[in-house]
């Protein structure tokens, strides 16, 4: 009998996410004693996915470089605001419809290796290609860099739950601080490096080959770090049979700890107040490219200059964080996002807004390290001491 499309299809879905391959139950020591004994091997290899992910990151900062080609293609202010959208929402938004099902999987790893591999990486390697459009098809370009950017950011969106459970199993929660800060600044300097080397490729290659060249160092980079990240060895363990009983009720689940949880309910509420004061990021190199016409190349360093801030701020939080808690790491962030908003609204001169992307860069470390891990302590950590309900250790 042949085999039905909807049955294939059904059996690359296991194979894909391995579904089908047994997982033993462990205790929480067992699961321990492994992610221990992986430490070092973990720590190294997530280290150089994170150092070429943002290194790759800064060839197409959204920032910077993103906006500074799309008013190339267009002065729209629709399309600047829908780059500024998809940066924030792109990320966070997927994760409200995966997180019920990849708390049902045993492995994390084949989601965010295999499956990211197609929603995340792939779609990188049409930037380039809507670059080199850029002069012969201007609106196609536009279309097609939205379709890939969104395809990008969606892509990681869903399987950023199935990352962030990953990490809290290989990494113990009195290491993970370290090991995020630690990550993100080696990350973020080799990206101030690639910013340097943007700018020289933005004044060096005619329009659009410039962009071209960015774009594809970006897809290669990122693509080299899931290499890497391949390489994890992930403890792997069978949902507990509570979970496994709220399966398809993820909505449901939502809205309970959403309407019970009073804490982490004011923290979603201040979270989404940040990220919507931030968006107006996009439009700070749309500012200084209207107000004070500066050069391509001088964007390629105000790319550099952002990510030295978020250099600092990535090796700040990994430091606040673990002796002081999550909470004041983000709550440094935020001001010093509010701090750059107000330098580029009284800038009057485009030296001004060097200082504005450093703190830009600099609220973008901190935000990072602490966004992510704080969520992972307002439950029982998978591995190292239990937590408060305050979120401290």
């Amino acid at each position: 009998m042949a085999t039905s499309p909807l049955t294939w299809g059904r059996s690359a879905w296991h194979w894909l996410l391995q579904l089908d391959k047994p997982a033993p139950p462990r205790t929480d020591l067992e699961l321990e004693v492994e992610a221990e004994a992986h430490y070092n091997w973990n720590f190294t290899v997530n280290v150089l996915d994170g150092a070429l992910f943002w290194f790759g990151a800064s060839f197409i900062s959204s920032t910077t470089i993103l906006p500074l080609f799309v008013s190339k293609l267009t002065t729209d202010p629709f399309w600047f605001a829908l780059l500024a959208v998809l940066a924030q929402a792109s990320w966070y938004l997927p994760q409200l419809f995966t997180a019920g099902w990849t708390e049902q999987l045993a492995r994390k790893k084949p989601v965010i290796v295999n499956l990211g591999f197609f929603t995340e990486r792939v779609p990188l390697w049409l930037l380039p290609v809507a670059a080199l459009l850029a002069l012969r098809a201007p609106a196609f370009a536009l279309l097609l860099f939205f379709f890939a950017y969104a395809w990008h950011g969606f892509g990681a969106g869903a399987v950023a739950t199935a990352w962030s459970d990953m990490v809290a199993r290989v990494f113990p929660v009195r290491k993970r601080g370290w090991f995020f800060g630690f990550s993100a600044f080696i990350g973020t300097g080799l990206g101030a490096i690639g910013a340097f080397f943007s700018s020289w490729l933005l004044e060096a290659y005619p329009y659009p080959v410039n962009f071209a060249w960015a774009f594809a160092i970006a897809a290669l980079a990122i693509t080299v770090s899931w290499v890497f990240l391949a390489f994890t060895r992930e403890p792997a363990q069978p949902a507990p049979a509570h979970i496994k009983a709220q399966k398809g009720n993820s909505w449901r689940k939502i809205r309970g700890v959403v309407k019970e949880d009073r804490n982490f309910r004011n923290f979603l509420w201040s979270r989404f107040l940040l990220n919507m004061g931030r968006m107006g990021a996009g439009f700070l190199t749309v500012a200084a490219v209207e107000q004070f016409n500066v050069a391509d190349s001088t964007v390629g360093i105000y790319t550099a200059v952002l990510l030295v801030g978020q250099t600092l701020g990535n090796l700040l939080a990994g430091v606040v964080a673990d002796r002081r808690g999550h909470k004041l790491s983000l709550a440094i962030g935020s001001l010093a996002s509010a701090l750059s908003f107000a330098m580029a609204w009284l800038a009057t001169a485009a030296w001004w807004y060097y200082g504005v992307f450093l703190l830009t860069g600099f609220a973008n470390g901190m935000l990072v390290v602490s966004g992510v891990l704080v969520v992972m302590e307002f439950h029982a950590p998978k591995i190292g001491r239990p937590i408060s309900a305050s979120g401290t250790q």
